[in-house]
């Protein structure tokens, strides 16, 4: 069964308790830094400290630069070019149509969604990166341009809140129209979180594999347990959230909830196997658990395949 509709309003604009996730970062593969004020790597030169390469000192250049190490070894002087840090921009492009109104664990898809959001936007603008979202459903709801900030944060978190408290519209989502509003308005490399449950009709692939060439792209995919084996829970009436249609199964039947769970299996490699060839990064939410320790979880071990110089998709 569904989180109940008394449940739903009793929950309605939790937030996660982000003071768990400490120290924690969000880990970032590319050099997507380019405004003053951050502590992202970058690709540009000048002041810092991670090293990017050494040149022949030019007359009227700062002392300090100077690779003296390297100098007294040579028969000219050096200096020392490093990368400085910057700040990145962060893009949330969040699914809030009617198939995330389902959740029969510990929540509903939807409030995982905002959760996700507001965890990403706290490690990511507490850098001092800025971060905007792309909120849609049937079609694109709302655009909000990246704000640096603990201001900038909450006033985006609650934008966030209001757009997916509203109720959405019985259609299909359109997926694959908010990644090509996002390839329109993102021109600058940057960090883009898609949060959906990818229960969309197909053609996105090709727009996500455009995102995945030009920007740094994690997907984030909510599911429910029920989305991927059906209990035997008897003659029950299920209803297609977004088109209203309605059929009825008999849950007892071993052989129908065998063909379900081949499908439902079927169905996420699929997923999986398109988001790898876009060169995207996939994160699998559950309502089955907590949020917060499946973030945690990801984000440790994406920084562990990072540190390690791999940078390849964490399973």
């Amino acid at each position: 069964m569904a989180v109940s509709s008394d449940e739903r309003r009793r929950r309605r604009g939790r937030l996660p308790n982000l003071e768990v996730l400490g120290r924690l970062r969000w880990p970032v593969l590319g050099r997507l830094g380019f405004h003053t004020w951050g502590d992202e790597r970058s690709r540009s030169r000048g002041p810092g400290v991670e090293f990017a390469d050494v040149r022949e000192y030019q007359f009227g250049e700062d002392a300090r630069l100077i690779d003296w190490n390297l100098t007294a070894r040579s028969d000219r002087i050096f200096v020392r070019e490093s990368h400085p840090d910057r700040g990145l921009d962060a893009w949330l492009i969040v699914d809030s149509s009617a198939s995330l109104d389902w959740g029969t664990a510990l929540t509903l898809k939807r409030e995982a969604a905002l959760e996700m959001a507001a965890a990403a936007s706290s490690l990511i603008a507490r850098r001092g990166s800025r971060v905007g979202a792309i909120v849609f459903d049937a079609q694109v709801r709302r655009t909000l341009p990246p704000i640096a900030g603990r201001t900038g944060r909450l006033h985006l978190v609650g934008h966030l809140q209001s757009e997916l408290a509203s109720p959405p519209p019985r259609a299909a989502t359109a997926l694959a129209g908010a990644l090509r509003h996002a390839l329109k308005l993102v021109q600058r490399r940057s960090l883009l979180i898609v949060i959906t449950d990818f229960l969309a009709a197909g053609g996105w692939q090709r727009p996500m594999a455009m995102l995945g060439h030009r920007h740094e792209v994690v997907a984030v995919r909510m599911v429910d347990p029920t989305e991927l084996a059906i209990p035997d829970i008897g003659v029950v009436t299920f209803e297609d959230p977004e088109s209203g249609e309605q059929l009825q199964v008999d849950t007892s039947d071993v052989r129908l909830r065998a063909r379900f769970r081949l499908a439902a299996a079927e169905q996420s490699r699929r997923i999986s196997s398109d988001l790898r060839r876009a060169h995207v990064t996939e994160l699998i939410i559950t309502t089955e658990q907590p949020f917060l320790p499946q973030l945690i979880e990801y984000l440790r071990r994406r920084t562990v395949e990072l540190q390690r110089g791999r940078g390849a998709p964490v399973p």
